[in-house]
């Protein structure tokens, strides 16, 4: 085999390997990277923003803590809100779920039910002195 075939064996694979991987591109369904409700995210924006910087102003930031059992969430003051939990890895894992706060203003999930690995929790409440706030934490379970 000399040199000229070769090269068009190399040609006609590395055609083959772009065709493939056009095809590919192609028939995929979805983007992972862009969101299917981007325009309404962009309205609301400003207004998610505002509620972000209301934690921070208030320094209302609720700490997330792991015990043997339980995932516990302590808020600054009574809250009421909702909670969503989003897995990095696996977007059928994700749930949503209202929330309120006892007496000691804390907030106890069960982590037996959360796998391992990387969480996002996006929690938005409203404290008893009427403030409304927005916070996004990653929280890892081991």
């Amino acid at each position: 085999m000399n040199w000229g075939t070769k090269l068009i064996i190399g040609m006609l694979s590395f055609m083959t390997f772009i065709v493939v991987l056009a095809v590919l591109m192609i028939r995929s369904e979805t983007d992972a990277l862009v969101d299917q409700d981007y325009y309404e995210k962009g309205l609301n924006y400003d207004h998610e923003f505002a509620l972000k910087e209301q934690v921070i102003k208030d320094n209302a930031l609720p700490v997330i803590t792991l015990s043997n059992e339980n995932l516990i969430i302590t808020f600054k003051t009574e809250a009421t809100g909702t909670l969503k939990i989003m897995r990095t890895a696996k977007k059928s894992m994700d749930r949503m779920m209202n929330f309120k706060s006892d007496s000691s203003k804390n907030v106890i999930l069960a982590s037996k039910d959360l796998a391992k690995g990387n969480w996002k929790f996006i929690m938005q409440w409203k404290a008893n002195n009427g403030n409304a706030y927005l916070n996004e934490q990653e929280v890892s379970i081991p």
